[in-house]
Order: structure tokens, then C-alpha cells, then sequence
């Protein structure tokens, strides 16, 4: 963002707190914007730039060359915006000319909360109305965080599902203060944790991000019979905020539906290693967006559940697996993937498991501190 021209500056020198001016006048970026491991970032800036007066380039490391990024450029380019495809069709790196677009009017196949995001600020560049309507609700931060700063943004079930607008802006949004939650989905590690019996009596994760759109994490665990209680606290810009406790518990295997995957997308590598501890089948479909992450996820938790002796299925679009009170051995491939590292962290902490993860250092990317905090609360009688 300071690349396009953005104030964004640390206050006091406070690593903590991050000072943004606006309204920005944009500008184009003297050399390529590195998105690194961002497939969000890349997406968000795909839509914001298209819409600008600005042009630029995003790349990014090979993990997200491989994302797709099409879901975006394509109702963009229906609006009228001109990117083009350097390397691989639909895939960075992607120079962008921003211009002024014609009203944003999409119907995606998947609900995905990045690409509506992406139309949304699309659309606020280009200071024209935007409508996206998804086959079910996605995550909604970005539409929360816009009407917090003034902006008109409304949802709506309709027959093919959900309907989100946002009106033509009469001017620029409103500046806001807020303190930044906890991300539930760090926190999702440590509710597992617990959840198994790995630090004691249990935990608490304290301001963590509440929003329904991402806590479907804790209402599987409901289903499955763990113990967890939720306490809202306030709120931060439109967003639920609050404290979650979680016990050691017996589990029972569950079946996910596609409708509740949107709401757990990233929550998947730590439900399946939950669900080898939990008694019965789990079954979670409809999750095919998993295989272009930051590895085939579904084809990673396969392999190395299977590895640890786990009886698990392969399906096209999620897994199968048989839970059980056996202890775990072995060694995990973590392929790049912090998810997928930290998820099977959590199981080889178990009492009993012993579970090697290898490319302990993929973690850094969202959890730079997860090695020392999981160190510091699991039992000392645990693996680590």
C-alpha cells in the first residue's frame, strides 16, 4: 500500500499500532508488487487497482503462482477492466491498467468472500455500484468493515442465494479506530488442543474474533460433543469479539456439509486431526477449494494421516476418516503449508502421539510465535 502511494506509518515508532491517512491518492508503484505467500492480498489488489487510475504488476512467490486468480480477473474484465496475464492464464503475475469500469454485476459459482471483496473495492475505486450474488453467504469482513466506514452495503437472500450490494459512494469513508481481533483460525489450534487433552484443564483464547462467517469451527465441536464455551465481549468495527474456552472432551465423529464449509475453509487440517481422536466416521464434503491452497490440502492430510495409520478416504472434494484411541506415529510432510504444519503440531502434542513435522519454518508465515506458544502450554507430559 505504500508502493501505491498509501500514509502508512508506526506512530510513537509502536511496531503495534499502524496510522493510515487518507483519502490516498493512488499512483502507480516503481516496480512489481510482491503479494509473497498472499493469495488475499493478491486478490483484494487485483480489484482495488483495476478500478483506480493507476497501473501496476503483482507477483508472488511459486505457492501463489499456482492459486487461481481468474474468479477475479474475469468479472473485472466484464466491467471493463484491463489486466493481462503474464505467465499461466488466470494466474499471476498480472499487469493491471486501472480505469474508470462500468457497475460491477457478478454471479459466482462458489461463495468465496475474496472475490466478492475484490468486486466491492472495485468498485469503490471506480465510484460505481456493485452487486455480487453467492450460492450462500461467505465470510463478510470486508462488507462489515465498509459499512462501519460509512459506506452503503447491503445483504439480502434472494432465490439462487445471497445478494450482496454496495451503492455509488458520495464520498470518501470515514476513518476508523479499532483494535484488530485475535484471527480465529490461530485460535482454532489451541481450542483443538484442549479440546484433545493436550494442555491440562483446558484453555482460554482471549479477544478473539467472533464473526459467524468464521466460527464454524466451534459449532462443529459442538456437534462432536466438545466442551466450549463462547462469551462475546464487544465489538471492533461491526465484528463480534469475545473469549473462548475450551475443555478436554470425548468426541464423536460428525459429517460436514458443503453449506458449512465456507464458514471453516481454513479450519479443515485441525478438524481432521481432530477427527482421528474422535470416536466413529467424520466425513467433510464440499471442500474442493482445498486442493489450491497453499498445497492440495485434502491430498496433504490424506497422505499423511495415512502415514500415521489412520484409515482415511480421498474424496474429490474432501475426506473420510475413521477415529480411534491409538497412538499416533510418524513423520508428516508438511509441503510448504503452515496449516497443515501447525494442524499435525497440534496431534503429535497429544498424550501419546509422537508426530514429526517436517519445514517447521512454514509456520512463519501467519504464526511467527506458534512453536514457543505451543511449547509454553502443552502439558509436560506431552510430545513435542
Amino acid at each position: 500500500m505504500r508502493a501505491l502511494g498509501a500514509s502508512a506509518t508506526h506512530p510513537l515508532e509502536a511496531e503495534e499500532l499502524l496510522e493510515v491517512l487518507g483519502p490516498v491518492e493512488l499512483r502507480s508503484p516503481e516496480s512489481v508488487i510482491d503479494c509473497g505467500n498472499s493469495g488475499t492480498t493478491a486478490r483484494l489488489l487485483i480489484g482495488l487497482i483495476a478500478g483506480s487510475s493507476v497501473g501496476a504488476t503483482l507477483d508472488g512467490d511459486n505457492s501463489v503462482r499456482r492459486r487461481p486468480m481468474a474468479r477475479v480477473i474475469e468479472p473485472l474484465r466484464r466491467a471493463g477492466a484491463v489486466l493481462r496475464e503474464l505467465g499461466e492464464p488466470g494466474h499471476l503475475p498480472i499487469e493491471i491498467d486501472g480505469q474508470a469500469l462500468q457497475p460491477v454485476v457478478h454471479e459466482t459459482e462458489v461463495a468465496s468472500a475474496q472475490v466478492k471483496s475484490a468486486l466491492l473495492l472495485a468498485g469503490l475505486a471506480s465510484g460505481v455500484p456493485v452487486t455480487v450474488i453467492e450460492p450462500g453467504a461467505s465470510r463478510d469482513h470486508t462488507e462489515r468493515m465498509l459499512r462501519a466506514m460509512g459506506a452503503s452495503v447491503a445483504e439480502e437472500p434472494v432465490e439462487r442465494g445471497v445478494r450482496v450490494s454496495c451503492e455509488t459512494p458520495s464520498g470518501p469513508l470515514k476513518p476508523i479506530d479499532l483494535s484488530v481481533p485475535g484471527d480465529f483460525s490461530a485460535a482454532a489450534f489451541w481450542l483443538a488442543l484442549a479440546v484433545l487433552g493436550g494442555c491440562g484443564g483446558g484453555v482460554r483464547v482471549e479477544a478473539v474474533g467472533l464473526n459467524p462467517g468464521r466460527t464454524g469451527l466451534l459449532r462443529v465441536l459442538e456437534a462432536m460433543g466438545a466442551s466450549c464455551d463462547v462469551v462475546q465481549t464487544h465489538d471492533e468495527a461491526g465484528e463480534p469479539v469475545g473469549d473462548v474456552v475450551a475443555r478436554p472432551s470425548a468426541l464423536r465423529g460428525v459429517e460436514i456439509v458443503p453449506e458449512s464449509v465456507p464458514s471453516l475453509i481454513d479450519e479443515i487440517p485441525i478438524l481432521a486431526c481432530l477427527a482421528t481422536r474422535a470416536v466413529g466416521t467424520t466425513v467433510i464434503r464440499g471442500a474442493r477449494e482445498l486442493r489450491v491452497k497453499e498445497s492440495d490440502r485434502i491430498s496433504a492430510l490424506h497422505s499423511n494421516l495415512t502415514t500415521l495409520g489412520v484409515a482415511s478416504r480421498e474424496l474429490p472434494d474432501g475426506l473420510e476418516i475413521e477415529g480411534g484411541g491409538d497412538a499416533l506415529e510418524g513423520a508428516v510432510e508438511a509441503r510448504g503449508d503452515h496449516r497443515i504444519a501447525m494442524a499435525f503440531a497440534v496431534l503429535g502434542a497429544v498424550p501419546g502421539n509422537t508426530v514429526v513435522v517436517n519445514d517447521r519454518t512454514c509456520v512463519q508465515v501467519s504464526y511467527p510465535g506458534f512453536w514457543e506458544e505451543l511449547a509454553r502450554i502443552v502439558r509436560p507430559e506431552a510430545n513435542r
